[in-house]
């Protein structure tokens, strides 16, 4: 279904941003692990996530139009600069097979990821933190890829044709749509992150994620230059960093109101892993227990 160039890139990031729509007609966009996980016979992608993060499951369950943008190089097995966005529909397994997990999750995490940290204190410890893991699986309805990792040039598509228009503009949030979250400090914090990306809802819903540069910041919003839809629109901006192996990352994320180039942030999130595998491992556990505690009172497990 995609070109051989693009499934090199799609099986070797060790990062890709995932764009999903919200109940207000927005997008939020987060970073996933996809360790290489796809089948173009099928025509599916796929990525891990963990039980514990309702809301990014409940999200998915309300509107399965999700997006993977295939955006950065570093630390994975991929080299071409190609910027390679996937759309189409998720699903999720909250009870996944066994033996899926071992033969083929297990193996494809390993080779992104390192070996895992065994012994009596680790396989306690992090018990929770493997069982809280599912496995996504996208239908692919359309790829989309660039000649550089910019989105400059002719983008050549797989699948299903793009729609020739733009998406129209939406009505402004009923609050407003300025800043509610310090513009000076969002942008500061974005700007010295390597990677920056918008997402928000295209023509047929399925949410459309590009590369972004934060410019100068004003009290109105956030300058973004990149290959935004004109108009003004709820949209989702992340900002992230990461080591080899994803020891050591940090994360920006914002939800807000996106016209004619400028960023009006409403919200804001995000954390910073320690580049430390023995740390990380331990905060995981603990993230994991707490994860899998509220996923069986929500009951997913």
């Amino acid at each position: 279904m995609w070109s051989d160039a693009d499934d090199a890139i799609i099986g070797g990031d060790l990062t890709a941003a995932l764009g999903y729509v919200t109940p207000a007609g927005g997008a939020v966009v987060s970073v996933v692990a996809p360790i290489g996980l796809r089948d173009r016979d099928a025509g599916t992608v796929g990525f891990t996530t963990s039980l514990g993060l309702s809301r990014k499951l409940d999200r998915i369950d309300e509107n399965p139009r999700v997006a993977l943008a295939y955006h950065a190089r570093e630390h994975g097995f991929a080299s071409e600069a190609r910027f390679v966005l996937v759309q189409g529909r998720a699903e999720y397994d909250a009870h996944p097979d066994a033996v899926l997990l071992a033969e083929r999750i297990k193996p494809a995490s390993e080779r992104f990821l390192g070996p895992p940290r065994t012994g009596l204190f680790w396989d306690r410890w992090l018990r929770a933190y493997y069982a809280d893991r599912v496995l996504v699986t996208v239908q692919v309805e359309r790829v989309i890829s660039w000649p550089d990792l910019a989105c400059s040039g002719e983008p050549e598509i797989a699948g299903a044709p793009l729609s020739p228009h733009a998406p129209d503009s939406q009505a402004a949030p009923k609050k407003g749509s300025g800043p509610r979250v310090d513009v000076a400090r969002a942008a500061r914090r974005l700007r010295r992150l390597p990677h920056v990306l918008a997402a928000y809802p295209g023509v047929d819903g399925l949410p459309v994620i590009v590369p972004v540069t934060p410019g100068a910041d004003t009290p109105g919003g956030i300058a973004l230059d990149g290959p935004l839809a004109r108009g003004g629109r709820r949209a989702g901006v992340l900002g992230h960093r990461y080591e080899p192996r994803l020891i050591g990352l940090e994360t920006r994320a914002h939800t807000g109101w996106l016209e004619d180039g400028v960023y009006a942030p409403h919200t804001e999130s995000g954390f910073r892993a320690p580049a430390n595998k023995t740390l990380l491992l331990l905060a995981n556990g603990l993230v994991a227990r707490r994860g899998l505690k509220r996923a069986r009172a929500a009951g997913r497990t």
